[in-house]
């Protein structure tokens, strides 16, 4: 009978993984730095790029979009710098799963895994939706008009018709990626260079018709409803629900860790080309905002297609048509680069035993898990095909908000974790360090006693005030948002309990920078640990909160499922549980033998007694 006690069942759901996994990767190393950052400007820098500044610049924020997206940038480089961190950490497949596996434990990467899958099929069913919208569009409708008429679907909160051209689409980009890393990235490589291509050109073109005057519009002169105009129109809170915006545009970098069992040297590629990737595509958004609002006033814009729009009022026909040919390859590199992920977390769950085993099989023609490529492909164009997904889109960023909150805290506890190899030659070479001992709980909060070396007392103060922290941003974002949505009528109180509350988060922050660190060394650190991760957290958290109350109804259905199948198989199926069970058996062995020895010792040679007194400490499964 299993022993099902709370102190068995909590060892069970955080046994972690080893950071150094003995078992080779089956998975062919063929992705060079180069891969990787196109891999991350093709998978982020998708049809937003030629939407995302005028529907801001219009709504929100003015000219002073183009500071909306430094915002958004800092906070996304400062995730991307967790990721990075991790990447020269833990360089296997997985991405965020296999962060928090080696760090917090298998139950809560079981989730994050979950989490991520649902991220990357929406994320990928919404871009072949787009695709198939925008070339629809650009067909008069006649693909819309005729399924409609033909092959209606008349269910409620399904789509009006099977869109079979987002099908196909799907299922001939999962190919593409299941016939191999390096043919896929080498298609994906193409479609990112002539994206990026056809953003320079806008720039350049726009260059010759932009007016610093489109920046300094007076009040008098801005239609109502459009703000005070001049450089801020919407002021401080308009830039920061813009940032808040553009910190979507920026969604996508991630892929780049998950393909890093592929790479040829990760420890190295990874956050060089998390950190190229996530500038370049600044510079991409900066770039296209500037020139966007300097050529046409910002309640001018076109929210929907702002570039055909302002090249169509200055009657540049060509640079219009090259606009929608670079959203075409927009698209298609945010296809891939969406897809590209997904089998790979099934891979790495499902190589853990977490998730079926046939997901992870990897084909000996390919080299990739072939099977388990083909099938999420296979669902994920289902869901392009037949389900509305305006609704579910949101779903997604909880996903990626969640998993960058878990990486920046991952990289907190990693960086102050137990450092049994340095302490241990602290030791050896007869060096004096001050002992693990108890003391009085404030002394232990602020290191008073100058530890230096991180023990288990040290590690576990660091885990409990990550965790207090997290739980705390909660608090400090529900008081934050009324600044953002309510900025006039803020009172002295609402600014003083604002004061109070981000007090906590600073002093917390900084007992974890008096605990010692980990002495492990590593191709790269994120900079100003623990402030940077700590920020990070709580820039997640609070965009996690301002999603609506229905998205995380239906992200609970979600989890539900999730837990359901990790408790009926992935639980049972765990290669630690597996692994564990087998050390048991040996060391069990080990004693029987040596008792066995024992008892010859003292009896005299019985071959009998002694394979009774084997028999009796054999395991049952034995």
């Amino acid at each position: 009978m299993p022993n099902w006690s709370v102190t068995n069942v909590f060892r069970v759901l955080t046994r972690r993984k080893p950071l150094e996994d003995s078992s080779e990767s089956k998975l062919a190393k063929v992705l060079s730095a180069f891969d990787l950052t196109a891999l991350g400007i093709g998978s982020t820098l998708g049809v937003g790029v030629y939407v995302l500044a005028g529907e801001v610049s219009k709504s929100h924020a003015g000219p002073a979009v183009v500071i909306s997206f430094l915002i958004a940038a800092v906070a996304s480089i400062f995730a991307g710098l967790c990721y990075a961190e991790f990447g020269a950490r833990v360089p296997k497949a997985g991405s965020a799963y296999i962060y928090s596996y080696v760090t917090i434990g298998e139950f809560i990467a079981f989730l994050i895994g979950w989490n991520l899958i649902l991220e990357y099929a929406i994320g990928s069913a919404s871009v072949v939706k787009g695709l198939s919208t925008y070339l629809d569009s650009l067909c008069g409708y006649a693909m819309r008009d005729f399924l409609a008429e033909h092959l209606p679907i008349n269910i409620q909160g399904l789509s009006a018709y099977p869109d079979l051209f987002a099908f196909i689409v799907t299922i001939v980009f999962s190919w593409a990626i299941a016939a191999g890393a390096k043919e896929s990235t080498r298609v994906n490589n193409v479609f990112t260079m002539l994206n990026l291509g056809v953003v320079l050109f806008v720039i350049i073109a726009g260059l010759f018709k932009v007016s610093i005057s489109n920046w300094t519009i007076p009040k008098s002169e801005v239609p109502e409803g459009y703000g005070d105009g001049g450089f801020m129109p919407y002021g401080v809170s308009g830039i920061i629900k813009g940032a808040a915006v553009c910190f979507y545009g920026f969604i996508g970098f991630d892929c780049i860790a998950t393909a890093g069992e592929e790479a040829k040297n990760p420890k190295k590629s990874i956050p060089f080309a998390v950190i190229v990737s996530l500038a370049m595509i600044f510079l991409a958004y900066f770039g296209v905002s500037t020139v966007l609002t300097m050529m046409l006033p910002y309640f001018s814009q076109d929210e929907s297609a702002p570039l055909p729009h302002v090249f169509r009022i200055y009657g540049w026909h060509v640079a219009e048509y090259v606009v929608t040919i670079g959203a075409m390859f927009g698209l298609c590199a945010s296809l891939m680069g969406a897809m590209f992920p997904l089998p790979r977390i099934v891979f790495a769950m499902s190589n853990d035993g977490l998730l079926f085993k046939f997901l992870g099989e990897i084909s000996t023609k390919y080299k990739t898990p072939f099977k388990g490529t083909m099938i999420t492909g296979l669902l994920t164009g289902i869901l392009a095909a037949i389900f509305n997904l305006s609704q579910l889109v949101n779903m997604m960023s909880i996903g990626t908000l969640l998993a960058y909150s878990m990486v920046a805290s991952c990289v907190l506890i990693l960086r102050y974790d137990v450092d049994e190899r340095r302490e241990s030659r602290i030791m050896s070479n007869g060096l004096s360090h001050t002992p693990e001992q108890p003391c009085a709980l404030w002394r232990r909060l602020f290191n008073l006693n100058r530890q230096t070396v991180a023990n288990k007392q040290s590690s576990r103060v660091v885990t409990v005030l990550v965790t207090l922290f997290s739980a705390w941003c909660l608090v400090f974002s529900q008081i934050l948002t009324k600044f953002e949505e309510d900025l006039e009528h803020v009172t002295h109180f609402d600014v003083l309990l604002l004061i109070v509350a981000g007090i906590p988060l600073v002093v917390m922050l900084y007992m974890i920078h008096r605990q010692p660190t980990s002495g492990v060394q590593l191709s790269f650190k994120v900079p100003l640990v623990p402030w940077l991760p700590g920020i990070s957290i709580l820039i997640n958290i609070y965009l996690m909160i301002k999603l609506d109350i229905l998205t995380w109804v239906r992200f609970a259905i979600w989890i539900s499922i999730g837990l359901a199948i990790f408790l009926a198989y992935g639980i049972r199926h765990s290669r630690l549980r597996q692994r564990e069970q087998r050390n048991s058996s040996i060391t069990m062995l080990s004693v029987s033998s040596e008792t066995a020895l024992l008892q010859r010792a003292k009896y005299g040679d019985s071959p009998s007694l002694g394979n009774d007194i084997q028999l009796k400490f054999l395991p049952s499964s034995a």
